[in-house]
């Protein structure tokens, strides 16, 4: 029976001698929740099986080492290079097959790559390398002032043989689980990719120089599996279609590959992109548009019969039936998105894509603040990933009437979350629309995916019937028929002591960011418009809203000052999105991306203050070592930011059960502020108090209750 809204999504394919039910794939992720030895637990497990239950046909279970002792590619990433892991991977696997999915464990050792060990780290060919994009990057202590990089020998002959061994027992392991298929990790600059890769592999033996030489290591994997597997295992491999980089594989030898592996009896190719040198399209941040690297598969698939895999950035359904309806891929998939929304699958089946919470790209919750320092993959948007907490959510036991005074993305989750549990919320929000902060980012060149988010969470609202009162500020005695008051008023601009900050072109960086389109759905019709800014301008400060300002009027074809008291600009950002800004500063380009370059190259003046004003628009600046400079600019944007927290205590010295959430609370980034909206509508309950740290707790002991 032919899906109405998706036929191509929805349709069976043959992998090897199995068959998956439709076209959906979650390629491998590594959430890096295994046990501290690499087995299974129930956070895994439970990962995987919502995927399963979201209607997601294939699942391929991600990074797992086929030797942890010499290389992790996250310290808690999964491992089957012993026996007794193999007990833990069954119930992984029969946990996706008893929801109807199919699935294959991809095996991966990083090699020069590796989180864990930190030191003795081997790859095809002895170098140093510095990948401050990468789980794997070099650790730098706070008062270090170099970064040297991290120095790697190159493998023996001896040491190749036996990871080739190891390889082939981790499949076999996989195999005893009950999985459908293995892949290999061939991409982003892991250790099958550095042998691979023309770029890495400088080796003049059996392993490096030519093509088939290259090729070697994954061929002899490929054998040995099937040697241990058996020929009706199906294999597949995962690789970079282009390395985009110089010296770096191209789409011509990707095809040369693709044709071996088949050769070889591999069942299925998983095409990707990039290596960590170059982190921007290994890692396609926002600034990546919907799909842009299926033309690498697309161009593939014409020279194989065997199944091609299509990834990064696919969001949406119609996009992805788009894909297969044309022939470009044989199955679209999807990493991120399933971390973002596990039942995509199920809403596009029902034609329900509004409801679809789509991934941002922000890489922050999946990456900056976890894989990359050692902890647990989350979701900037999505909070109960890797917090269990958030799935099944509890009815309260005694419904309140919750008041929440402000309308940007921690409210609307405290709102979404309190609301789904019986609450009788009302949402306060001083302008003519909601979604807050997020709305600043409609006019930055590669940032509008945000949107998605605020459209998300304003439809989940809509739907839920949350009350919303827009343009209205209200006071302490309008609050006081509510049981409750979270506080979630954001941010306010700082405006220093200085000479001249109250001159008139002295503005704040939400007046230049503000949104101008007229003909989106939430359109209040009576947002100011955006501050047209002269041809140069300063901005001073060090966080979001001074990067995205920067980056709206660099776009634009004006001068950009950016003043920062900091070491480095941008050090709290995303380092693959910092990676690509930083490039487009100096008047370049993210590899791939085909975004317009800047007319002038952004300055930043590190280590360096403001210290006047003048009228006729000199800005006097001066340095750690206090030398000043003069620049002359038609505009002053201010950037530095600190909680607007007024109207909450206010509310605490009226005496109102009250919290605060979000920016009010602490300047952090969006996971920040959704973290806390969440928590905030899943803690109240009828015995709700104010602790000693003036914190909103619920759930006590009974030995305290009715205090």
């Amino acid at each position: 029976m032919k899906n109405p809204y998706f036929p191509h999504l929805f349709s069976p394919i043959e992998i090897g001698n199995f068959v998956v039910p439709n076209r959906i794939v979650h390629v491998p992720t590594d959430i890096s929740s295994a046990n501290a030895d690499g087995s299974v637990n129930e956070r895994v497990i439970r990962y995987h099986e919502e995927i399963a239950k979201g209607g997601c046909g294939f699942i391929i279970v991600g990074a797992t080492t086929p030797d942890k002792a010499t290389g992790r590619p996250t310290v808690t990433c999964l491992a089957a290079d012993e026996d007794p892991m193999i007990p833990g991977l069954a119930r992984l696997a029969e946990a996706m097959h008893r929801h109807g999915a199919r699935c294959a464990v991809q095996i991966q050792h990083p090699g020069r790559q590796a989180a864990w060990p930190r030191k003795d780290l081997f790859s095809a060919t002895d170098m140093v390398v510095s990948l401050p994009g990468s789980a794997g990057h070099e650790i730098v202590y706070a008062e270090e002032v170099s970064k040297k990089g991290k120095s790697i020998r190159a493998m023996t002959i001896e040491e190749i043989y036996d990871l080739i061994e190891k390889f082939a027992e981790a499949a076999w392991r996989v195999q005893q689980a009950g999985f459908d298929a293995v892949e290999l990790h061939g991409a982003h600059g892991y250790l099958i990719a550095q042998f691979m890769s023309p770029y890495i592999n400088r080796r003049n033996d059996r392993f490096g120089g030519s093509f088939i030489n290259r090729m070697r290591f994954v061929l002899e994997i490929i054998d040995r599996i099937k040697r241990k597997c058996g020929k009706n295992f199906p294999i597949g491999i995962r690789y970079s279609g282009e390395e985009w980089i110089e010296g770096g594989r191209t789409l011509d030898e990707s095809i040369k590959i693709a044709k071996l592996m088949e050769e070889n009896g591999v069942a299925f190719l998983d095409i990707s992109a990039g290596t960590f040198e170059v982190p921007g399209p290994t890692m396609d941040p926002m600034y990546y548009p919907q799909g842009w690297n299926t033309y690498t598969a697309e161009e593939i698939k014409k020279h194989v019969k065997i199944p091609v895999i299509t990834s990064h950035t696919l969001r949406d359904p119609e996009y992805c039936e788009q894909i297969l309806a044309e022939g470009k891929a044989d199955m679209v998939g999807l990493s991120r998105q399933l971390i973002a929304d596990p039942y995509w699958a199920n809403k596009a089946r029902e034609g329900k894509v509004k409801e679809i919470r789509k991934c941002i790209s922000c890489l922050v919750g999946c990456w900056q603040e976890s894989l990359m320092v050692k902890r647990e993959c989350r979701c900037t948007i999505n909070p109960a990933m890797g917090d269990e907490r958030f799935i099944n959510l509890p009815k309260a036991r005694k419904p309140l009437r919750v008041a929440v005074v402000g309308g940007g993305p921690s409210g609307l989750e405290a709102a979404r979350i309190a609301t789904l549990r019986g609450h009788e919320v009302t949402v306060f929000e001083k302008t003519g629309e909601l979604g807050g902060a997020i709305l600043l980012c409609c006019t930055v060149p590669g940032k509008t995916k945000m949107r998605w988010y605020a459209d998300w969470l304003r439809e989940q609202v809509e739907q839920l019937g949350v009350t919303v009162r827009l343009r209205t500020e209200p006071t302490v005695e309008d609050l006081r028929a509510f049981d409750v008051v979270l506080v979630a008023t954001g941010s306010r601009v700082l405006r220093p002591d200085i000479p001249g900050i109250d001159l008139p072109f002295v503005v704040s960086f939400d007046e230049v960011l503000r949104c101008k389109a007229r003909g989106c759905a939430y359109y209040p019709g009576d947002r100011p418009k955006p501050l047209e800014c002269g041809e140069t301008v300063l901005i001073w400060g060090d966080y979001f809203g001074a990067a995205d300002t920067a980056e709206k009027l660099g776009f634009e074809g004006k001068k950009v000052y950016i003043v920062t008291e900091n070491k480095e600009f941008a050090s709290w950002m995303e380092p693959c999105h910092r990676d690509v800004m930083m490039k487009r500063f100096a008047g370049g380009n993210g590899e791939a991306l085909t975004l317009r370059s800047y007319k002038h190259p952004v300055t930043v003046f590190t280590q360096t203050t403001v210290l006047e004003i003048r009228p006729e628009g000199e800005v006097v600046l001066q340095d750690s070592e206090f030398k000043r400079r003069v620049v002359k600019v038609d505009q002053v944007i201010l950037a530095k930011v600190v909680p607007n927290d007024a109207f909450y205590r206010q509310c605490l010295e009226a005496g109102l059960l009250v919290g605060k959430i979000g920016d009010a609370k602490e300047v952090r980034n969006l996971r920040g502020a959704v973290t806390d909206g969440a928590n905030a509508g899943l803690l109240l309950e009828e015995d709700v108090i104010l602790n000693g740290n003036l914190a909103l707790v619920a759930s006590l002991p009974t030995e305290v209750k009715g205090w």
